[in-house]
C-alpha cells in the first residue's frame, strides 16, 4: 500500500454564512503528481492555505506524514515546501539572498543547501542579479527554488503557471516532473491552464463550490476521455430535433450555446451532414474529436452555465 503523505477528514473553512470549502476529505500518496481542478472561488486556494498555515479551518482536521493538525503544526509544515499566489520575493536583493533568507526562515542549518536547489532550477550562473531584474520564468524559478530550501517532501503550488510564455512553461514542467522522479516530491498543483495538468499530473481532484466531485487517476481520465462529433452551429434547437428524428436514440450534450457533443453514430457523419442540410441548418463545424481534461470538467461540473 502506498504511503499517505497528506489527508484531511471534512474539512471546513465559513466566512461567516458563506461556505468557502464543504467537508473535503482527500488523500495523497507519496510520489503522485496532483494536479488541483476548480473554477474561480471553487475553494482551491482556501484549501492550500489551511494545508500550509496561512489561514485555519472552521472545522475538520488534516495529517501531514502522519502527524495530525491537532498536534505540533509547525514541526508538521517542514514536510512542506509552497508557493501560494505571489510569493514574497525582495527586489533589491539577489537570487542567493533571497534564498539564504528563506533558509534561515525554515530552520534549515545546511548552509549547502541554497546553492544545492540552484542547481536544480537552472539558476546557479545567475545566483548573483537581483531579483527585480529577472524575468517572470525566472522569478517562478527561484520561488520553487525557495520552496525546496526546508527539503520538502509535499510541494504546493498555486497557480504556478500563471503569465509564463510557452517556453517557460514546457521548463516549468519539466522541472516539476524532474523533483518527482528524482528526488521522490509528491506534488500538488493548481492551475487553470488544464492542458498543461494533462500533460504534468498523474491524478486529478476536482473541486467544485467548495466540495470535492471528483478524484482520478490519468489512466482512468483518458478510459473516460470519449470520442465524439463535435456540431457547431448557430441553430442548436433545431439541430437537436433534427437529430432526434433522423438518428435512432442519439446521445448528445449541449456544452455551450452554439455547441453540442454528439457521443453516438460516429459512422454516420453523412447522413448527418446530410440532414442537417435538408433541413436549412447551417453547421460551423462537423468533426470527430476526443474529450480533453477540460470536456471532463466542464461535463463533470454541468457545463459552462454551472460554472
Amino acid at each position: 500500500m502506498n504511503e499517505i503523505v497528506l489527508q484531511t477528514e471534512n474539512l471546513t473553512k465559513k466566512y461567516g454564512v458563506y461556505t468557502v470549502l464543504d467537508n473535503v476529505s482527500i488523500r495523497l500518496e507519496r510520489n503522485h503528481i496532483y494536479g488541483f481542478i476548480g473554477e474561480n472561488g471553487a475553494g482551491k486556494s482556501t484549501f492550500m492555505k489551511i494545508i500550509t498555515g496561512l489561514t485555519y479551518s472552521t472545522s475538520g482536521t488534516y495529517s501531514i506524514m502522519g502527524k495530525e493538525s491537532t498536534h505540533d503544526r509547525e514541526k508538521m509544515r517542514r514536510y512542506i515546501g509552497s508557493m501560494i499566489e505571489d510569493p514574497a520575493l525582495y527586489p533589491n536583493y539577489t537570487i542567493f539572498q533571497n534564498l539564504e533568507l528563506q533558509r534561515t526562515l525554515v530552520g534549515n542549518p545546511d548552509k549547502s543547501i541554497s546553492d544545492k536547489v540552484l542547481e536544480i532550477v537552472d539558476l546557479s550562473e545567475v545566483k548573483n542579479k537581483k531579483v527585480h531584474t529577472l524575468s517572470m520564468g525566472m522569478k517562478q524559478r527561484l520561488s520553487i527554488a525557495m520552496a525546496l530550501v526546508g527539503n520538502p517532501q509535499i510541494l504546493i503550488l498555486d497557480e504556478p503557471i500563471n503569465g509564463l510564455d510557452p517556453k517557460n512553461i514546457v521548463a516549468l514542467r519539466n522541472l516539476l516532473q524532474k523533483l518527482n522522479e528524482e528526488k521522490n516530491i509528491t506534488i500538488f498543483i493548481s492551475s487553470h491552464i488544464l492542458s498543461e495538468l494533462y500533460l504534468l499530473a498523474t491524478d486529478y481532484i476536482f473541486i467544485h463550490k467548495g466540495k470535492i466531485i471528483d478524484v482520478i487517476t490519468h489512466s482512468e481520465l483518458e478510459a473516460k476521455c470519449r470520442k465524439y462529433i463535435c456540431i457547431k452551429t448557430d441553430a442548436v434547437p433545431v439541430a437537436l430535433t433534427v437529430l432526434d428524428k433522423t438518428m435512432d436514440s442519439p446521445e448528445y450534450k449541449v456544452v455551450s450555446e452554439d455547441t453540442i457533443h454528439l457521443y453516438s453514430d460516429m459512422e454516420n457523419m453523412e447522413k448527418i451532414s446530410r440532414a442537417f442540410m435538408q433541413n436549412g441548418i447551417v453547421i460551423k463545424e462537423l468533426s470527430v474529436m476526443e474529450q480533453t481534461l477540460e470536456d471532463y470538467f466542464m461535463e463533470i461540473t454541468g457545463g459552462v452555465n454551472h460554472v
